[in-house]
């Protein structure tokens, strides 16, 4: 960031920067009568900037602004005195917020005093963020912005260091933001202008409102393209007979949102709508604790009270309303901490958390780049090749022959979409599972070599995964390797690196032990009361020259029976050797609300569409899974005249699995690893 000038008389220097700025835009508008595709009254793209694709070394002419590109310099007026970006003259990433008071979502992200808390408490260090307008209403919307988050950093001021504020609306700008906000408009979650409209026999115009609808993950249903009937059912605290396949109209306040939906949907109300008080805005409207656990299967959403849809209500009036969402310019754009443009992704529910979680991502790719630049000897397998159907991705690679001199495997892979755009991504998280063959006579031809979970309609993943224990399976200098999915998935672009490499160990007395022969255990399977039938004790020998054994898993579970099992419930995963030694695995954080996004700065992919922060039965959407490894020596009789015993068995809430109704499954590999 470059320095701020010295803050001058505030509305004199507000209406000054406003002025020139807007008089600026409105002359060069004025001056054009024919607009190309891309002069879009903020002057001519060409003119305004070149964004450079990271895969060339010199300016050039893109077809439009796209993720990925080179952001360039700006400068932009903020109630500090001016901002300056430059690439590489920041630390960290840089948020880029437009904020408008058209937009429910807004204005309820603005006014929830979590949303602002979360902002000034979990910002990482490294982030800034720009605060825009999009508004005729610029100056003003700065000076509330800025008040908003100044009282809620009340602990933690240093953080408003971080934060810009500019009070020139986004049409006056005069530089590459207003393009790329436009550019990439949208009708998602947290952009685009969700509205209700009411109109009535004897108005002139219809009524057009901002409204916000409920949470996605409590009330799944959606607004149809109908015309509703709008019934006043006052609070909607008990039921009402008149709604009957009306939306009903009731006032907050009284009992939770809950109880208004529920009563509606047992009054057989086709939606709800719920205004807020006078003086009150709009809320997240959500449910709370147990509430959560019952469905509801109508729609509902806040609005602001409208006076004449009220007096229309009161006076026996018919009114109806439809739903409409009017696309916008994006709210949310950002640059990376290697200076290209980046989405945002999709705001589950109006919370600054989401801006932070992001921030996150940027600070775990960051540090994924530095560990990519340790030596290595790389061996490309895939490079953005498309991953669809029965067969997947399928390369044979030559490996290095001298491979011996390293004691570490890791998978760089990727995952990105078929273009450049989030939207283009699959839909739906699916397992993607890696296996490689070296002699089709080996027993370890067609193992698993990792493991990873597509994120859902996002395309930014990229993870590094130590399988050093499992080098044995390259047990040929020619290996062929497969990563697929589901046959049916929508096609992703694969890139996979291997990295052998030495590690950091120094000194003399630490023995380097190599693993030199892999024992295939057990798998998984469907997660009903027969699950456990299956498995039998394993009886293994300990090889002569053996110091070291190690127990190494993958273990993820999926589906949803009445429990959530086994995505959203609670498994354990346990291995008993010689009958004594419980090694135990069990996915505590399961089906719990912030689970998975307790692990972007791990890389789990944030701001997905659907449930992607909740906790799951040992994975997460957008992250690869972790092999579990536990050191199982001294459980061992490693003497070589004793054979040793293992058993697996998978409980659910401590006991065998018994769902009533569509079990899940286990997605397991399990290995015993000796090292010498």
């Amino acid at each position: 960031m470059g320095p701020l000038l010295p803050l001058k008389s505030a509305l004199l220097w507000f209406l000054v920067i406003v002025t020139a700025h807007v008089t600026e835009a409105t002359g060069t508008a004025g001056r054009r009568t024919n607009l190309t595709p891309y002069e879009t009254g903020w002057g001519s793209y060409a003119n305004v900037t070149q964004f450079r694709s990271r895969n060339t070394s010199g300016p050039e002419l893109a077809a439009g602004p796209e993720p990925g590109d080179l952001a360039v310099s700006f400068k932009v007026p903020t109630l500090d005195g001016e901002f300056s970006y430059r690439p590489g003259s920041l630390r960290g990433p840089l948020v880029v917020h437009a904020f408008t008071n058209k937009s429910g979502f807004l204005e309820c992200l603005w006014s929830s005093e979590s949303s602002l808390t979360s902002l000034v408490e979990d910002l990482p260090d490294s982030t800034q963020v720009l605060f825009l307008s999009l508004d005729d209403s610029a100056v003003s919307d700065a000076l509330w912005m800025r008040e908003q988050l100044q009282r809620a950093a009340i602990h933690r001021k240093e953080v408003l260091s971080r934060l810009h504020f500019s009070p020139v609306p986004v049409f006056a700008l005069g530089n590459w933001i207003p393009n790329v906000l436009y550019y990439w408009g949208c009708t998602g979650h947290n952009c685009g202008l969700s509205q209700a409209v009411f109109t009535s026999k004897g108005w002139n115009m219809p009524i057009v409102v901002k409204r916000l609808d409920a949470r996605y993950d409590w009330l799944m249903a959606r607004w149809g393209p109908a015309s509703y009937s709008l019934i006043d059912a006052g609070d909607g605290c008990g039921p009402s007979a008149s709604v009957m396949s009306a939306v009903a109209w009731v006032s907050e306040g009284g009992c939770s949102f809950f109880t208004k939906v529920q009563n509606m949907a047992k009054s057989n109300a086709s939606g709800v709508l719920v205004y807020s008080l006078p003086g009150n805005p709009i809320q997240d409207m959500n449910c709370v604790g147990d509430e959560c656990y019952s469905p509801l299967s109508i729609p509902a959403a806040m609005v602001h009270q409208e006076p004449s849809v009220a007096e229309a209500l009161r006076f026996g009036q018919l009114v109806n309303v439809s739903f409409q969402t009017t696309p916008s310019p994006n709210f949310f754009i950002s640059i990376d901490q290697q200076g290209a443009l980046a989405e945002m992704g999709w705001f589950l529910y109006p919370s600054f958390s989401f801006i932070n979680w992001q921030a996150q991502w940027f600070d775990f790719s960051a540090d994924l780049h530095s560990k990519l630049s340790r030596p290595a000897k790389v061996v490309s397998v895939f490079d953005k090749v498309i991953m669809q159907g029965e067969n997947g991705a399928v390369a044979t690679v030559d490996l290095p022959l001298d491979l011996t001199d390293s004691d570490t495997l890791e998978l760089d892979a990727s995952l990105s979409c078929p273009g450049r755009r989030d939207s283009s991504c699959a839909q739906w998280d699916h397992t993607v599972q890696l296996f490689v063959c070296c002699e089709h006579l080996s027993p370890y031809c067609n193992m698993e070599l990792g493991r990873w979970i597509t994120a859902f309609r996002r395309g930014i993943g990229r993870w590094l995964t130590d399988v050093s224990p499992l080098m044995p399976l390259l047990d040929s200098s020619k290996c062929t390797f497969s990563m697929k999915t589901v046959p049916w998935a929508m096609p992703w672009i694969v890139s996979l690196n291997l990295r052998f490499s030495v590690s950091n160990r120094t000194g003399n007395l630490v023995e380097k032990l190599r693993p030199f022969r892999v024992t295939s255990l057990y798998s998984g399977g469907t997660f009903d009361k027969n699950y456990n039938k299956r498995y039998q004790p394993i009886k293994f020998p300990i090889p002569s020259s053996t110091k070291k054994v190690e127990l190494f898993a993958v273990i993820t579970g999926h589906g949803s029976d009445e429990n959530g099992c086994g995505e959203f419930c609670i498994t354990s995963h346990h291995f008993l050797i010689n009958a004594v030694y419980n090694n135990s695995r069990i996915f505590d954080s399961a089906g719990t609300a912030l689970g998975c996004a307790m692990r972007v700065k791990e890389g789990a992919v944030p701001n997905e569409h659907g449930t992607w922060l909740y906790g799951r039965g040992g994975w997460c959407d957008g992250l690869q899974v972790n092999p579990w490894r536990i050191d199982i020596t001294k459980q061992l009789n490693i003497s070589g005249f004793e054979s040793n015993t293992i058993i697996y068995f998978g409980l659910f809430d401590g006991r065998d699995p018994n769902p009533t109704q569509q079990p899940g499954y286990i997605i397991m590999s399990s290995f015993l690893i000796f090292y010498k």
